[in-house]
């Protein structure tokens, strides 16, 4: 008998206890310089959330469900160009949809309203005050040094139907612009039979000013109430960022923004 949940995507971030291997080293840092640290690079994730509703970009997202032997069960497949109308108001222009053929899933309109918008960026700088920042240490990734902090919610919110929703993980953080260039972690918390699988997001240099999502990936086991579980493989590739509003504004006009760097690539 085949099982048919309701499966609800966000590409925002892994649970309190999430743990990876890592090759970060501790150095000590006092809660004054640490408080200073989270103070930058959230205030930048605000303005990069506020240039991307002026980006016109592709996405081609492939969510697959694994069964026994590694073998793909089902797939869902869309290609898309996240555009603006007439009005300014972001849309969906659907480049390449073939039907899916996922059997134990269901991929909602809110799922892929998550896809193209700004769930990738994980932390919302709106909720800053209900995290709580670990400092790990530093991490060398190509030819950056980061920051590495967990990240968790202070108190889980309430498990309802559209309730607030929080991330939980990790993220990596330029040690000189202060810029979040990779994160990965899930959403919490779930409700009923809503799952969100673990997403590890790298972000790439646009426009020399902007660090937009470039990549997701996702492999999980997503596990329901009566003990099914259902294996996933998630892919987003976003790409072609361009102005696509007239009525943008450069937020990084500010003389004191950091310039970034190039990004480490998945």
């Amino acid at each position: 008998m085949k099982f048919l949940w309701i499966f609800t995507l966000l590409l925002g971030m892994c649970a309190a206890g999430f743990a990876q291997q890592t090759m970060f080293v501790k150095t000590d840092l006092s809660q004054a310089e640490i408080n200073s640290i989270v103070a930058k690079f959230t205030q930048n994730e605000r303005k990069f959330r506020e240039a991307l509703n002026v980006y016109a970009f592709n996405r081609n997202a492939t969510i697959s469900t694994i069964g026994m032997g590694g073998q793909i069960t089902g797939t869902f497949k869309r290609d898309s160009f996240m555009t603006f109308d007439g009005d300014g108001k972001r849309v969906e222009k659907i480049l390449f949809a073939p039907i899916p053929t996922l059997t134990e899933l269901v991929i909602t309109q809110a799922d892929l309203e998550n896809l193209g918008g700004l769930d990738p960026f994980a932390i919302e700088p709106a909720h800053i005050d209900k995290y709580k920042f670990t400092y790990l240490g530093k991490e060398k990734m190509d030819e950056l040094d980061l920051y590495v902090f967990d990240v968790a919610p202070k108190v889980m919110p309430k498990a309802e139907k559209n309730g607030l929703q929080l991330f939980a993980g990790r993220i990596w953080v330029d040690d000189q612009d202060f810029l979040i260039v990779k994160s990965k972690g899930k959403a919490v918390p779930e409700w009923k039979d809503e799952r969100f699988a673990t997403i590890e997001t790298w972000r790439e240099n646009v426009d020399g000013k902007y660090w937009f999502p470039s990549y997701i990936a996702g492999d999980d086991e997503l596990v329901f109430r009566d003990g099914h579980v259902v294996k996933v493989k998630i892919r987003v590739k976003y790409s072609n960022y361009g102005v696509g509003r007239t009525d943008v504004r450069d937020v990084t006009d500010d003389a004191n923004d950091p310039a970034p760097s190039p990004s480490p690539k998945p």
